[in-house]
């Protein structure tokens, strides 16, 4: 069964646990993939990057928000009555 690699760069278990900072530089800043016997067993993400993504997730859950309360009834208040 062939798996889909999303990444340029690989390295093996071995690799890793041999030298861990150079197995993450060998991507130059962006992920790397790390194989067990062949397999993509996770993904190595820099610090950046993985900080970038968790803001593109986090706007993207306030545009949905923003969308639901588009079409939600508006509620119309007399700020002189308050």
């Amino acid at each position: 069964m062939t798996n889909q690699i999303y990444s340029e760069v690989t390295a093996s278990i071995s690799e890793l646990k041999k030298n861990p900072m150079a197995a993450v530089g060998s991507g130059e800043g962006f992920p790397i993939v790390v194989l067990n016997r062949n397999k993509p067993a996770f993904y190595c993400v820099p610090a950046e990057i993985y900080e970038a993504m968790l803001d593109r997730l986090d706007d993207q859950e306030m545009v949905a928000i923003v969308k639901e309360r588009l079409v939600e009834p508006s509620i119309r208040v007399d700020l002189n009555e308050l």
